[in-house]
């Protein structure tokens, strides 16, 4: 997707080996067009598979989970949660991911409420790296009694294993960037 693989050459940073910063416009400040344009070309993608809700875990997955379901005749958007809470439900769907940038564990969790048995459910989310995120909420989905139509990526990094590991699983994904590695602080894209 070109739009979103200019921002990455224009605003993004390598920091060391692996880590990608692109909080200038995709996860701490937000480019609203670009999230928009994001979530057009996740849903052209998917419409096929006709998604009835769209999943992601909070917080920077939510604007372009909104985005891809708005496109997708305005479907409902879950998200994860990740911390317990007095509000919660006692009839939560959990599963337990890692996260590459935080160095620590969260457990994911959907009140089963909003996952109805038999929604068809398209996962998405701003990073794929190791897929830790991607696997608990398939799990969740799994839980749930729902079927997975795909994951959608906004940035994957290629380097890591996430990627190949979920398409090597079956897994329908799509991911509209995908960096090759960091070379001296710059993003090396990965061929479209």
């Amino acid at each position: 997707m070109k739009a979103l693989r200019d921002a990455i050459m224009n605003y993004g940073q390598g920091l060391g080996s692996d880590i990608v910063k692109v909080d200038m416009f995709l996860n701490h400040r937000l480019d609203t067009r670009l999230m928009f344009d994001i979530g057009r070309e996740l849903a052209d993608y998917f419409r096929r598979e006709n998604p009835d809700i769209v999943l992601t875990v909070e917080a920077s997955g939510i604007a372009i989970a909104l985005a891809a379901a708005h496109y997708l005749g305005d479907v409902p958007v879950v998200f994860a949660k990740k911390s317990s809470a007095a509000n919660q439900s006692g009839n939560m769907l959990t599963a337990v991911a890692h996260s590459f940038t935080h160095g620590n564990d969260n457990v994911l969790r959907v009140d089963r409420r909003y996952l109805p048995a038999g929604s068809r459910v398209l996962v998405v989310d701003d990073f794929l790296a190791d897929g830790q995120a991607s696997r608990a909420l398939i799990s969740i989905v799994a839980q749930a009694g729902c079927s997975l139509v795909g994951v959608g990526i906004a940035i994957e990094k290629g380097f890591q294993p996430g990627g190949k590991k979920l398409r090597e699983d079956g897994v329908n994904l799509k991911s509209l960037a995908i960096v090759q590695g960091i070379e001296d602080g710059k993003i090396i894209l990965a061929d479209d």
